[in-house]
């Protein structure tokens, strides 16, 4: 099953600073919903374990998330996949672009993903429902993060 999701939160930072919060892996991990262990790799990723509850399916995902396309500090694009044995699989990427705008910055993103196994079988209501309360949820976070 496939979904895509976009969006933009405007953040009242620089720039800059926006950019050192969405590389700092002791931020992104505060800021994850469910986020257990995030940790840099040498590739420009990171490896994750995540613990995720959508609808009846709960799962510890453990996967790869690799930075590519990096444009400081203007946006990259995410990719990552992870494994949450009997629950299936996820996997997929988003592009995040930054940009000034009344005097901070707006963070916009696109993300694609596929998922597979029990999770696809819950239906699409259900794991959009599921998809946008997390990216609500991290974005709530980070906002909190990057404005100190």
């Amino acid at each position: 099953m496939a979904m895509t999701m976009n969006g933009e939160v405007q953040l009242a930072a620089p720039r800059e600073a926006v950019w050192a919060k969405l590389n700092d892996p002791e931020v992104l991990k505060a800021c994850i919903p469910g986020c257990e262990e995030l940790e840099r790799t040498e590739d420009n990723g990171f490896r994750a374990v995540a613990k995720m509850k959508v609808g009846p399916v709960s799962a510890r995902f453990k996967g790869r998330v690799t930075l590519s396309d990096l444009d400081p500090p203007n946006g990259y694009k995410i990719s990552g996949e992870g494994e949450g044995g009997v629950a299936g699989f996820a996997k997929g990427g988003a592009t995040v672009g930054l940009s000034e705008k009344d005097g901070g910055t707006l963070l916009s993103y696109d993300v694609e993903a596929q998922i597979g196994g029990k999770l696809a079988q819950l239906g699409q209501r259900l794991i959009n429902g599921a998809a946008k309360k997390l990216a609500d949820e991290f974005f709530a976070n980070f906002a909190k993060a990057v404005q100190g």
